[in-house]
């Protein structure tokens, strides 16, 4: 067949697109760009001229642009006009004329552990490409592409893993999202920049003994960060961990990078790297760290002259609250986190509220995603008020809101008073922050911890608590006990992983000690100076508990509605699980499941299976997809400010299959 390039007056002089050319490696490398690392180039299959077209990917970024333009000559703003449905004749028409794809080039070890290069080839994660279609896809590209290459089909999303099952190996080849990446040596995890001073720590005894001199020009590596590492320049995560955990909520809350990378123990040998001066990036292609001759004349970092405003906390008499009862503007007597679930609550009781707005945000070329979100609900041409009702449903039909109530800060601060020694330790705190006497700083809050954990609480406190939360019927029964301050959940404040929560309580004896252990964390030496970096006064903070029965997990994890690793992107919810509680997945305790779930045009993909071997079936994988939708739609009453603003929802699933969301907050970016 006669290869064609495309020199024409219609694109760039320098595009270099082949059509119906054989693909050799040589081939490959002058038309391929970089992704993540990875060469890669674009194919179009077009089954009616039984030929393809190998992009240029420097001159054309994307598939649909270059068939409407230059196969069927439309220009771009009728294709603009059009691009929803013209999406939809290329990605999801069962029949259709041209087959869109991905080919990457990779280096791997073969059993042997020799080096070899081979080629995958992929779709995108919209596509719904059938069986048959894959395999004719796989076998057009195939009788191609170099025979010395091995070629791999990598499905894009759940959907057509599926429909490769009833394949044959043998026929097509294949290779999983999380077998092609999960041994990556290296991922980003939040983008930034920072130049300080690299600390390498192999184990968690060496980052002990040096803990106490890290400061703000220090970039911390070491194989898992613990929870409670300081505010520093930069994070280096030498073992797989999730975007979700608390370490890179808080990179993100701090405006910090954080990668994993797995080979940095040989570079730091190699470079002598450990205490060295160095310029650190993290993008979402690139990772990079470069060695400095000199120590750099540093200026303090920008959150130095950060500053959280708090809404002034209302200590009044109030009473105890079940959850359901408070609203979002509670937060200034019972805490951010109960009022969030007092709000969730009523969106769900009520169902008037708009689920939608952030499909009407426009997303140019389009004017809203509002179709694509009536596709997602099953309408079709709906008007506005009928898929608003649909949104409202559809929430309320998928996930519940826990039960159980909120104490107010009126009850902490009762506490506090009732005792003249915590009343001396707390002004001997205040004092040392105002001098910033940072040596005695862990000291004076250590004792009052200890203090306020065996402080006996008055029996006015205690009553108001036992009568609005009876023991549980079971005598067995277990209760959960959990911190709602004023000084978490916050935009630019996440305050992740910061504050206790005690899981384990039974009886009101335990109850008691519970909420004074969760009172005592607002005191923890590493929470009253994060909040005293960024000018948050003791004076101002007050500390909520809630106190909820314990309820059974099969599964539980975080969602975010965004890609922590790819900020721009307004399609994709990240979603982390593991067998049980949701606490295995935000305290490190394992390395979640990890999937990525289409909110606009459908559709899932297995980002990694972490410590489990196998993934969820496909009736569950299903029940995650309503699940990120869901969180989807809550973004636009919980973000009503900016749409955009991305969520953090812990939940989980009971041992009936229903889902329960216990805490929903701002995602930090």
């Amino acid at each position: 067949m006669t290869a064609h390039l495309l020199t024409d007056a219609a694109g760039p002089a320098t595009d270099r697109t082949v059509i119906g050319e054989n693909l050799s490696l040589p081939l490959f490398r002058t038309l391929s760009g970089v992704l993540a690392g990875h060469p890669y180039l674009k194919v179009v299959v077009d089954r009616a001229e039984d030929t393809w077209h190998l992009l240029d990917t420097a001159a054309h970024p994307f598939h649909v642009n270059y068939i409407a333009t230059r196969v069927l000559g439309m220009d771009l703003a009728t294709l603009d006009a059009e691009l929803d449905a013209f999406n939809a004749s290329v990605y999801m028409d069962p029949g259709r004329r041209f087959l869109l794809g991905v080919l990457s080039l990779h280096i791997g070890e073969d059993t042997d552990g020799r080096e070899r290069t081979f080629l995958v080839l992929e779709t995108t994660e919209a596509d719904t490409m059938h069986g048959e279609l894959l395999q004719f896809f796989y076998a057009f590209v195939r009788a191609r592409v170099d025979g010395r290459l091995p070629l791999l089909l990598k499905p894009a999303n759940h959907g057509q893993e599926e429909a490769l099952a009833a394949i044959s190996e043998l026929l097509v080849p294949r290779v999983l999202s999380h077998e092609l990446f999960g041994s990556r040596a290296r991922t980003p995890l939040n983008p930034g920049e920072a130049t300080g001073r690299l600390r390498f720590f192999r184990t968690q005894e060496e980052y002990a003994a040096a803990e106490a001199g890290l400061g703000w020009a220090d970039i911390v590596a070491m194989p898992c960060l613990p929870d409670d590492v300081p505010r520093v320049a930069g994070f280096l995560n030498t073992a797989p961990i999730t975007p979700l955990s608390h370490t890179n909520v808080l990179a993100s809350g701090w405006g910090i990078p954080n990668a994993i990378v797995r080979d940095l123990e040989q570079l730091v040998e190699r470079d002598g790297l450990d205490g060295a001066w160095v310029r650190y990036r993290v993008a979402d292609d690139e990772i990079s760290l470069e060695r400095l001759d000199h120590e750099p004349a540093l200026r303090a970092p920008a959150w130095h002259q950060q500053r959280i405003r708090l809404e002034p906390p209302l200590l009044e008499d109030v009473p105890v609250l079940a959850l359901h009862r408070l609203r979002a503007a509670d937060r200034d007597r019972y805490g951010t986190k109960a009022a969030n679930l007092g709000e969730l609550h009523h969106v769900l009781d009520s169902r008037t509220a708009d689920l939608t707005a952030f499909y009407g945000r426009p997303r140019p070329p389009r004017e809203d995603l509002y179709g694509h979100l009536a596709a997602r609900l099953g309408l079709s041409d709906p008007t506005e008020a009928e898929l608003r009702a649909r949104a409202a449903e559809f929430v309320a039909d998928a996930v519940g809101a826990p039960e159980g109530v909120a104490l107010p800060f009126a009850l902490q601060q009762r506490f506090l008073a009732s005792s003249p020694v915590l009343q001396q330790g707390i002004g001997k705190l205040k004092m040392a922050l105002e001098l910033d006497a940072t040596d005695v700083l862990d000291s004076l809050c250590l004792q009052l911890q200890h203090l306020i954990r065996h402080t006996p609480v008055p029996e006015s406190v205690t009553r108001q608590i036992s009568q609005a939360f009876p023991a549980p019927a079971d005598p067995r029964g277990r209760l959960v006990v959990r911190s709602s301050s004023n000084a978490e959940d916050l935009p630019g404040f996440s305050a992740a992983g910061v504050y206790d929560s005690v899981t384990t309580v039974h009886g009101a004896g335990e109850l008691l000690d519970a909420v004074r252990q969760v009172w005592a964390s607002l005191l923890s030496p590493r929470s009253v100076r994060l909040r005293h970096q960024v000018g948050i006064s003791l004076d101002d903070t007050y500390m909520g508990v809630i106190i909820q029965e314990y309820v059974p997990a099969t599964l539980g994890g975080v969602l975010v509605t965004c890609d922590p690793t790819r900020r721009e992107d307004f399609r994709n919810v990240y979603l982390n699980c593991s067998p049980g509680s949701p606490e295995q997945v935000v305290d490190g305790s394992v390395l979640p499941q990890q999937y990525l779930y289409n909110t606009v045009e459908g559709g899932g993909r297995t980002v990694a299976l972490g410590s489990w071997g196998d993934g969820l079936s496909a009736a569950v994988r299903a029940r995650l997809a309503d699940l990120s939708l869901t969180g989807r739609l809550l973004q636009s009453h919980f973000s009503a400010d900016d749409v955009d603003k991305p969520l953090d929802i812990e939940w989980l699933m009971t041992g009936k299959g229903d889902f329960r969301l216990v805490q929903i907050r701002p995602y930090a970016l």
